[in-house]
């Protein structure tokens, strides 16, 4: 498994993260999630991806219990903060309160003692941003938190966390955008400004919510097991649904064929290309999927490669940099 480092810190993370949205807690059973953390293990993958508000808090306790027992050191836990995880008007946002209280929340789930990065899980317009972080610099001097991120943030607000970060003795490291070949938002203004300012992607839905894993066909409707198919996960994911978007993509696959890929292995692949991604959220519902797609760290794709994609897809692509934290 190949390593890089997030942003300009000294922390090193597996190419492939595995993250567990819409699965742990919720789509799959226990029983599942911790075979697909133990295949991702195997991999070589040692950063792992969670959210304090994914499946109503419990994926993070799920991939507590399933990383139990593994040494604490060989791994880099992330989680985030900001959408309400309770009923109170504190349960949620920035602001200092609900910040410390989610943290101290989810190292007990998780069953450690401090997270290795703690993530902004969206930007918060009615919180001033001193104070929010004022709260992250003060939770890394405790001690729970080791480094500082950001998640679906646009790239002026990421430019003045970095400001703040600096001037309160901290490191804002990173940015964790949704990003495809089919979603490419974050390409025209918060990539330069994460380049300058030393803040790598880490980046969520590679596989456009397994649409480029060739799955779906135009003119079919979603299998009722497929994520595509279920009610709450499917409902994300409907722009890349589209009967044009399928045709492009199943255009993809004698693409991958040709260098022995399989269609996640080169989506994933692709956006190991960019030099500002660090690492690529993968997610699974069966452990085969992730031995799958964890085979894309290290691969090549050649410039030409890259422009066959480009024209296969066309005009589908999203680029629109406005569309950023709308996913």
């Amino acid at each position: 498994m190949e390593s890089r480092r997030l942003g300009r810190s000294g922390l090193s993370i597996s190419a492939i993260a595995y993250g567990n949205w819409l699965t742990h807690g919720g789509q799959v059973e226990e029983d599942a999630a911790h075979a697909c953390v133990s295949a991702a293990l195997d991999a070589g993958i040692t950063t792992f991806d969670t959210a304090d508000v994914y499946a109503g808090t419990r994926a993070e306790a799920v991939l507590g219990r399933a990383l139990a027992g593994q040494r604490r050191e060989g791994l880099e836990l992330f989680t985030k903060v900001y959408w309400p995880t309770g009923p109170g008007h504190n349960d949620r946002g920035l602001g200092r309160k609900h910040l410390v209280e989610s943290c101290h929340a989810s190292l007990r789930r998780l069953q450690t003692d401090y997270v290795d990065l703690y993530q902004a899980h969206r930007y918060d317009p009615t919180v001033p941003l001193e104070e929010t972080m004022t709260a992250f610099a003060d939770l890394v001097r405790a001690g729970k938190v080791l480094y500082v991120g950001v998640s679906e943030w646009r790239a002026d607000e990421i430019a003045a966390g970095a400001a703040l970060a600096r001037d309160l003795g901290i490191q804002l490291i990173s940015n964790q955008p949704q990003y495809s070949m089919l979603w490419r938002v974050v390409e025209a203004e918060v990539v330069p400004t994460c380049e300058e300012e030393g803040i790598s992607q880490i980046v969520w839905s590679p596989l456009a919510q397994g649409v480029l894993t060739g799955k779906y066909q135009p003119g079919q409707q979603p299998s009722p097991d497929s994520r595509g198919g279920h009610a709450e996960a499917g409902g994300s994911m409907r722009r890349f649904l589209r009967d044009d978007v399928l045709t492009r993509v199943q255009q993809l696959r004698p693409i991958a064929d040709d260098l022995g890929l399989s269609m996640a292995q080169l989506a994933v692949a692709w956006v190991l290309q960019n030099r500002n991604v660090a690492a690529a959220i993968i997610g699974a519902t069966r452990p085969e999927q992730v031995q799958d797609n964890a085979q894309a760290a290290g691969v090549r794709l050649d410039a030409d490669v890259l422009a066959r994609i480009d024209e296969v897809l066309g005009d589908v692509v999203e680029r629109d940099p406005a569309k950023t934290a709308r996913g």
